[in-house]
């Protein structure tokens, strides 16, 4: 049986939430995030221009509020499942996120995931600065990780898959040799090779020849 490496996007793929809207409730910004993720996920604004415009908005929230913010974030269905049924077909799992690092780590830790990697928040003096730290995890950079955790795992393209919903995934999914939209946002469902509007990800096993 071939081994598969699994890159999924975070937010509203892995997750239920967007943990840049779970922040901004906290930080009284919502309504104005919100608006400018929806613009981006559909291929509207600049993903890295408009993570920052996000970011400014949470400058003064207390460190503590990745605590908050992580007991309300909720995995998506089929996930453990998943996981569980490509790790035992010699597979790997891993995510690559425009969220934060705060928020991904302690999941990917629980789930058991290979790989992970997202973007890091800013932080002094315990408040968040409302900057990102390091490089922003923008499309380019997603598509750029999947080559390397190909490569780590020595597994060609063709047998990579790639599962998200909007536009900044697009570039790992245009290399990949399946790309799944998961209940995905317009641009997604222009382009990736399969559809699954099912908030279920073990739906994906079918599809690789696997079963939960």
């Amino acid at each position: 049986m071939p081994r598969f490496l699994v890159v999924l996007d975070v937010d509203s793929t892995l997750i239920e939430n967007e943990v840049i809207e779970l922040l901004a409730a906290e930080a009284g910004s919502l309504a104005e995030v919100a608006a400018i993720t929806s613009h981006a996920m559909n291929g509207e604004l600049d993903f890295e221009q408009s993570l920052r415009a996000r970011v400014a908005t949470l400058a003064g929230l207390p460190e503590s509020v990745f605590d908050t913010v992580r007991e309300r974030v909720q995995v998506t269905a089929g996930v453990p499942a998943m996981i569980a049924a490509v790790h035992a077909a010699g597979g790997r799992v891993g995510v690559v996120s425009g969220g934060f690092h705060e928020i991904v780590d302690p999941i990917a830790e629980e789930l058991g995931l290979d790989y992970w990697r997202a973007n890091r928040l800013a932080v002094h003096d315990g408040q968040l600065t409302g900057e990102v730290s390091g490089s922003v995890i923008d499309a380019v950079a997603k598509a750029h990780t999947l080559r390397e955790w190909a490569d780590d795992f020595d597994v060609p393209l063709s047998r990579t898959v790639a599962v998200g919903d909007g536009a900044n995934d697009l570039p790992m999914m245009a290399i990949t040799g399946l790309s799944v939209g998961f209940d995905a946002k317009a641009p997604v469902r222009d382009e990736a090779h399969v559809l699954i509007d099912v908030r279920d990800l073990s739906q994906l096993l079918p599809l690789l020849g696997l079963r939960g």
